[in-house]
């Protein structure tokens, strides 16, 4: 009887012993899980996870799931079985202070920044008809004005019209390149490739009657679908898939057959409802991207890719008067009230309010869709177990554990970021905003916010360098946004070793599924790799490299919460396919199994268990000490009822 005791209280102290005191983890195997797959939408089950149930679970353990291709949505626990799954994801951070933001991260920051100050003027579609040109050698006007001083911090401008011109030219660009995005959403084109950027230039007036109806005017042209067209007969294996009914074209056609002209024609396609709704006209003209105006008067927003309506001021709640308190936009605007307060994850009716005015609107969601407890399971439930601080510098102020970062103007909640922070690392989960300040680009902005965050606490808290952008599918153009927070390292999914995103790019723009940690071995045999890759190179790579299929996008969290729902487990007799370099069987004395509230280690009660049962249990203890490392396995406890 005293041995038994023994026993017990061996088991109870060995779980938080490798977490400092910090509680302990408890999980459930869940096992492999097939699903439909939001990036590819390929409609059969091929995405491929394994996933955990957490009751609990430490912030230092999340943090080793994390660093080994782990996430979490709500108390899900997933993992991508990287080699079998339609869309590789691989684990996406930033050493936060080595973080060296773009050109167009900086114009982010400053544009809310003059904003806050009043100098961002916001106009109606109302104010916008009938505008005339702003100065000569302008022949657009944009709806968002700077009145600052530094109004040409963005670029190098002879003259307000010459700014607000090249600011439109770039908005337009953008909004070509989401065309692309679109056509390669549909199948119009393949995700195989990388594409050029769009580039729109402004024609000459002794053009301007060039291939136009005499009475509209030839304003921007762009050369983009010859570009493409080149990109694709490069790789003749490569098929593009253009959809028959809108273009009679047949399906599976080869790359090379897609004329500058037919590709031109698709992504006008996906271009006329939104420039004819703003009276600017879009032709494709032998190859070439056309817009055309009637009136000399091209009225868009200085981001047209954030929606496809003009931009109106966004007003604060009305008073009792009915009155306005506040146009934020307006010149004539005091500096706004803006704060961004940090709150451990719980309900918020303002917050769920926000999720569902987000939703509906960003993502077209039904109603009966966004539900508060669909919102409470993603984005409030979690397992983590806070750390209070104790001012030692073991921990930032707020503590370890997860956290709701809200963004407030003038009082009035504007987004909301879901964060967990963790020992080494601020991983961000997920974001919603306001849909009426989607020219302030938010999702960015966040991103900044939380990069400056970290910085800002590594003084108090050392361990805190990293920030976690989740997962980042290559094969995905929606997902390559993340690799611009530059210098970013990817997570090798058979080694769990850090690489730099910039050393294996070239290599994902091959496979969808590669060893990272190899790469550079590989690039220190060829010191200077060509940029199209030959058939040789091909055959070294195929050493290293396994291929996968998928292609498109859906944000990663939902993607979880809804497999979550629509997913099939796989039966426990199925061992799942080895994804790291631990495919040998593990000794599986030292797990600790969580049973009937005792913890003890395996080798302890392996005995109890009938020949036919223990069998089968080690069958899935194998599987989950392979997807979690033997380390978590001996302080984890694997609950087992």
């Amino acid at each position: 009887m005293a041995d038994g005791k023994k026993m017990r209280s061996e088991a109870s102290t060995s779980g938080s012993a490798g977490n400092s005191g910090r509680g302990e983890s408890v999980v459930v195997d869940i096992g492999r899980r097939k699903s439909t797959c939001g990036y590819c939408k390929s409609g059969a089950r091929t995405s491929i996870t394994h996933g955990l149930w957490a009751h609990s679970l430490t912030v230092d353990d999340y943090q080793a799931l994390l660093d080994r291709g782990w996430r979490r949505s709500g108390c899900l626990l997933y993992k991508p079985e990287m080699d079998k799954t339609c869309c590789p994801s691989y684990t996406i951070r930033l050493k936060a202070s080595n973080f060296l933001p773009s050109k167009e991260q900086i114009r982010v920051s400053k544009r809310m920044q003059r904003f806050l100050d009043g100098k961002l003027e916001v106009k109606s579609s109302a104010e916008l008809i009938g505008e005339t040109e702003a100065s000569k050698g302008s022949c657009c006007s944009v709806n968002i004005s700077d009145k600052s001083s530094d109004a040409m911090d963005l670029m190098e401008v002879d003259s307000e019209g010459k700014e607000k011109t090249h600011q439109f030219i770039d908005s337009l660009s953008n909004e070509i390149d989401r065309a692309v995005e679109l056509c390669i959403e549909s199948g119009e084109l393949s995700s195989d490739f990388h594409f050029p950027k769009a580039s729109v230039k402004r024609v000459s007036p002794s053009k301007r009657k060039l291939q136009a109806d005499i009475l509209e005017d030839l304003i921007f042209s762009c050369n983009i679908a010859f570009q493409i067209a080149a990109t694709l007969r490069r790789t003749r294996k490569d098929v593009v898939v253009v959809k028959s009914s809108e273009h009679g074209l047949g399906v599976n056609r080869d790359s090379s057959e897609l004329s500058p002209k037919t590709i031109a024609e698709i992504l006008v396609s996906h271009l006329k409802q939104l420039t004819e709704s703003f009276g600017l006209s879009v032709r494709a003209c032998n190859g070439h991207i056309n817009f055309y105006s009637a009136t000399g008067q091209v009225c868009f927003d200085e981001e047209i890719g954030s929606g496809s309506k003009l931009k109106t001021p966004y007003t604060a709640d009305k008073g009792s008067n009915g009155h306005s308190k506040k146009s934020c936009g307006a010149p004539q605007c005091q500096r706004l009230r803006f704060e961004i307060r940090l709150k451990r994850s719980s309900f918020d009716d303002e917050e769920y309010s926000l999720y569902k005015k987000y939703q509906l609107r960003v993502h077209n969601d039904s109603p009966a869709h966004v539900t508060e407890s669909s919102y409470r399971r993603f984005l409030v439930d979690t397992p983590l177990v806070h750390v209070s601080p104790t001012g030692d510098g073991a921990a930032p102020w707020c503590g370890f554990g997860s956290f709701h970062q809200q963004y407030v103007l003038d009082g009035k909640l504007i987004a909301v970021g879901v964060i967990d922070i963790l020992p080494n690392c601020l991983s961000s989960k997920y974001l919603f905003w306001d849909p009426d300040l989607a020219f302030l680009s938010l999702g960015k902005y966040s991103a900044l916010e939380e990069i400056r965050w970290i910085n800002e606490n590594q003084m108090h808290c050392p361990s805190l360098q990293y920030y976690y952008l989740g997962y980042y599918i290559h094969s995905c153009s929606k997902m390559r946004y993340k690799a611009s927070y530059r210098p970013s390292e990817l997570l090798c999914p058979l080694r769990y070793q850090w690489v730099p995103y910039d050393v294996v790019k070239p290599l994902l723009d091959r496979r969808k599924y590669v060893c990272l940690s190899d790469f550079p071995a590989l690039q220190n045999e060829h010191s200077l790799l060509p940029t199209v890759f030959d058939d040789t190179m091909e055959e070294q790579l195929n050493h290293f490299v396994q291929d996968a299929s998928g292609d498109a996008f859906v944000n990663e969290d939902e993607m979880a919460e809804s497999d979550s729902e629509d997913s099939e487990d796989e039966s426990d007799s199925e061992a799942t396919g080895a994804t790291s370099v631990e495919s040998e069987d593990a000794d599986l004395s030292d797990l600790l199994i969580g049973l009937r509230g005792v913890r003890l280690r395996y080798e302890n009660i392996r005995h109890a268990f009938d020949s036919s049962r223990r069998k089968l249990l080690d069958v899935q203890l194998q599987r989950y000490v392979r997807v979690v490392g033997t380390e978590l396995s001996k302080q984890m406890v694997y609950s087992l009822v």
